[in-house]
């Protein structure tokens, strides 16, 4: 059910999330003159989630970069840098962080296209591992992602698994806008087949990863595995629940979710961000603004992180964003008329 590729090289191998992230890079740098990676502790120390790895052995500092603790700084070199002709690829430590450079990213990387009558573009990746259940509280743990999907000018995307992960990445620089990539930092040891050499996932397209007829499920990043588990146990109950793994947050891919809303006349969205103003509330507006509104049956349902900073403790971290049993309850409540 994944979108197609192109450029397939040899037969799928299996790599973990993180390992399809460095197999892009190395495509990218090796394939492109014109790509360099920035980030703080990238080159030697291999990144901190060890993303980079040993790419600074094979490519040397002058295109695998580490920056200084300056996020601000940094973003504003990484913005110049792909207005003179580079496509470099930023990596933060942490998506955190990315609070520091606000401004190179919204007021200068979203916007300088626009102001400029189109003459020049930024073709820039900014990389964000992102997320909590790594017991690093509230300043390492947030899911910021609809902060930057709120800016236009900005592409925003949420790869789940390792295929998507590569191909998205190799999507990503082929486009002459900003993209912004939200990586879970829990999904980075999972694995999957990924195919070997250069091919790319469309941004911009949902992904169907479980089909249904009672109720969709529309999800994003870790929260898509949380539903397939989820919709296992709700089948097992009797009840079909679709699955679609949004994958780019912005553009939104409306039809996919509009299509499976006709076919089920249920709605649920997942994510893990804080529910309000979340990308929950996005979706349910578009729905509810569109042709699809009619087909419901039942209210939409959102289920989203709780209002309050990530804690450290395990146990209110865990409570703090849906879980699997969260979804398959909510969702047995909605297919039966209790919500």
């Amino acid at each position: 059910m994944n979108a197609p590729v192109k450029d397939l090289g040899t037969e799928p191998v299996e790599m973990s999330y993180s390992e399809a992230i460095k197999d892009a890079l190395d495509i990218a740098l090796r394939t492109d003159e014109r790509v360099i990676l920035m980030g703080e502790d990238i080159g030697v120390y291999g990144g901190a989630f060890q993303v980079t790895g040993d790419l600074v052995h094979t490519y040397g500092e002058d295109r695998v970069m580490d920056t200084p603790i300056s996020e601000l700084g940094a973003a504003g070199v990484a913005v110049g840098a792909a207005l003179t002709g580079l496509r470099p690829i930023f990596e933060f430590q942490f998506s955190d962080f990315a609070t520091l450079a606000m401004e190179q990213i919204v007021n200068q990387a979203a916007k300088v296209r626009y102001m400029l009558g189109g003459d020049v573009s930024v073709p820039l990746v900014m990389r964000f591992p992102a997320g909590s259940g790594t017991g690093a509280a509230a300043q390492h743990s947030q899911s910021l992602e609809a902060w930057l999907a709120h800016v236009p000018g900005l592409k925003v995307i949420q790869p789940t698994t390792p295929h998507d992960a590569k191909g998205m990445l190799l999507a990503a620089l082929e486009d002459p806008d900003p993209v912004m990539i939200f990586e879970h930092k829990l999904l980075y040891k999972t694995k999957g087949m990924v195919p070997q050499g250069h091919y790319t996932v469309p941004i911009g397209k949902a992904h169907v990863a479980r089909p249904g007829t009672d109720v969709t499920i529309v999800a994003t990043s870790i929260m898509v595995h949380k539903s397939l588990a989820a919709a296992e146990e709700l089948a097992a109950v009797g009840i079909s629940a679709e699955v679609i793994d949004l994958r780019t947050i912005r553009p939104i891919d409306r039809e996919t979710v509009f299509t499976s809303v006709e076919k089920t006349s249920r709605l649920v969205c997942v994510y893990e961000a804080v529910k309000t103003l979340g990308i929950g509330a996005e979706i349910s507006a578009m729905v509810a603004e569109s042709h699809a509104f009619d087909f419901l049956d039942a209210p939409i349902l959102r289920l989203g992180g709780t209002d309050n900073p990530m804690p450290y403790n395990p146990e209110l971290e865990k409570a703090s964003v849906p879980q699997v049993e969260d979804i398959v309850s909510n969702v047995i409540n909605l297919v039966k008329g209790k919500i």
